[in-house]
């Protein structure tokens, strides 16, 4: 491979620049020199890595900066150069992108506090520029392809790190063939004995249903002329062994129950023309029911569009399709990226101008969610709860009365689609209607469901929502009004209740004497003042008091925080 490969490919997406070829050869050279005489695990020149990257990269139709960062990637890390100096080189957008791929390389997921502070960077690293991230992919790609040259105590751990990270980052992206590469290639090292006896069982079957897919090409393609569809590309696709693992869990390991193993692939010019090779299709074989799903007229939540259809074809076979443009087939490959390519029209100079390059907020909504739960969520292992429900389970897709798409986790019921769509929707939640019937708040909603939450004024969360809920951020809103109404309980039985008032402050003379005052004037008698200063940046003054309300407590705390030198209040009930 050559650095020349890598400006050819660049090059299919639109003709490049004399100084744009210059930058991709300049940032070869200099990441040759840096990694001179270094090897891979698996005794190639290191070098051969980051021209793997970059011609990944180049592949996703990414633009020059992006390709030169890839070929720059592990510069920073490996060698003595500093972000400084890479910027002086290639300037502040390539260091940008260089400095945030070395930043995700650090990432080593064990679901440790430290680890999770790692996991935010890289979600922020998303919304501010998402080059970075689908260089880190394709960098993840290719390690994966030489990862049997690796110790093998390091190889199921970096397996199993792209099986729950890697690999769920490139579906939510769009990134389909990426993500089932990347589950592939983790497969046998996470699970060795399944991966073994799925090659077995799969390896006749297989090989039957590609000649069953070959003798069908024809047929359609005759059936579809006759409908002025002219120029269809129709093949097979053999499902990713991850995928079909995943999938034969669910149908108690039987293959024969699989009927995607080999999918005819059906790609047209027009959406006018997926309608019509549909109509083809169910003219020739009679649909299975309840398996024609449209997802062009209704996209998944990473944007994937296709009409899919499963029919009983000839020798009985049931066997499925899928019908798309030329462009949702990109889409479908790439993801994200293919919303980056250069086209026609666009010139190199508007993507110098814009500079870093960012989503659309309905193509990456989703990361404003992670935005907002990262505020939500101070402690990192509640993050890290909440992307493992919230975030990288299967999703789908519900709607609202007016049509607004709503992306769930699978297994959501109304109570977490109402928090979704507004806090106060979900606090008064009092029933549910999904596709015009009511249901119960603990229902399990699915792909396409229409649901409406009915709400009452004063209604408030129930504790045993608690029981079925599946999204972090409804659990703790329900959590939080739950306490609220305990505290309210506690607060109304005769004489109070004792309160433990924790104070961090910065220490100084009569600070002590200020929080007392304030204190005796709620007309509120201490039980006991004392402190705690040991391995404390802040001393901590705790006070122990009985308190008559909860709006006399919030009144008290208010005051208590304007005192010079209290730093943060808070505090917890005690008996009373």
């Amino acid at each position: 491979m050559s650095v020349n490969e890598i400006i050819e490919k660049a090059g299919v997406k639109s003709v490049l620049a004399d100084n744009d070829k210059d930058l991709i050869r300049r940032a070869f050279d200099f990441a040759q020199s840096a990694h001179k005489g270094q090897k891979r695990q698996s005794g190639e020149p290191y070098i051969n890595h980051p021209l793997k990257v970059a011609l990944g990269v180049a592949e996703m139709g990414l633009d020059v900066s992006a390709i030169s960062a890839a070929l720059l990637h592990d510069v920073c890390e490996d060698t003595s150069c500093d972000t400084a100096t890479m910027e002086k080189n290639f300037g502040k957008d390539i260091a940008f992108l260089v400095d945030g791929v070395t930043k995700l390389d650090k990432i080593r997921f064990h679901g440790t506090e430290r680890e999770a502070e790692n996991l935010r960077k890289m979600f922020l690293a998303i919304a501010e520029d998402i080059r970075v991230v689908l260089i880190k992919l394709m960098d993840r790609l290719h390690n994966m392809e030489t990862l049997s040259f690796m110790p093998a105590d390091k190889q199921k751990r970096i397996a199993l790190e792209t099986l729950e990270i890697y690999a769920p980052l490139a579906y939510r992206l769009g990134i389909g063939e990426i993500k089932g590469q990347l589950e592939d290639l983790a497969f046998p090292f996470v699970y060795p004995k399944e991966y073994e006896w799925l090659i077995l069982q799969v390896k006749d079957p297989l090989e039957d249903r590609k000649k069953y897919v070959a003798r069908l090409t024809p047929i359609i393609k005759e059936e579809l002329e006759k409908e002025n569809v002219k120029n269809a590309d129709i093949h097979g696709r053999a499902k990713h062994l991850f995928s079909l693992y995943k999938k034969l869990l669910k149908y108690e390991m039987d293959i024969n129950k699989i009927f995607d193993l080999v999918a005819l692939r059906i790609i047209v010019s027009t959406i006018e023309e997926c309608y019509a090779a549909l109509g083809v299709v169910h003219k020739l074989w009679r649909p299975v029911p309840g398996l024609v799903k449209d997802y062009i007229a209704l996209p998944k939540p990473n944007g994937y569009r296709s009409l899919h259809t499963t029919i009983f074809g000839p020798e009985k076979k049931v066997t499925e399709f899928q019908i798309r443009t030329k462009e949702m087939h990109l889409e479908a490959e790439q993801g994200i990226a293919a919303h980056w390519a250069y086209t026609e029209g666009k010139s190199t100079k508007s993507y110098q101008e814009k500079g870093i390059i960012f989503a659309s907020k309905k193509e990456l909504g989703w990361v404003s969610q992670l935005r907002d739960w990262q505020k939500e969520f101070s402690k990192p292992d509640e993050f890290i709860e909440s992307l493992k429900i919230d975030f990288f389970k299967n999703r789908i897709f519900v709607l609202t009365p007016k049509g607004d798409v709503i992306d769930l986790p699978e297994g959501a019921t109304p109570i977490d689609f109402a928090y979704q769509v507004h806090t106060d929707i979900g606090n008064q939640a009092a029933g549910a209607r999904v596709n015009a019937k009511m249901i119960p708040l603990n229902f399990e909603l699915h792909n396409g469901d229409v649901v409406e939450i009915i709400v009452q004024k004063n209604k408030k969360p129930s504790s045993d929502w608690l029981e079925f809920v599946k999204t972090a951020g409804a659990r703790k809103k329900i959590q939080a009004h739950v306490r609220q109404f305990r505290e309210v309980a506690a607060f109304s039985q005769k004489g109070g209740q004792v309160v433990e008032l924790r104070l961090s402050v910065r220490d100084r003379i009569g600070l002590l004497k200020d929080v007392s005052g304030i204190v005796a004037d709620f007309k509120i008698n201490m039980k006991s003042v004392t402190s705690e200063t040991k391995n404390r940046v802040y001393p901590l003054i705790i006070i122990n008091a009985p308190i008559k309300s909860r709006n006399q407590l919030e009144k008290l705390m208010v005051k208590l925080k304007t005192v010079k030198g209290v730093e943060e209040v808070s505090y917890k009930l005690l008996t009373s």
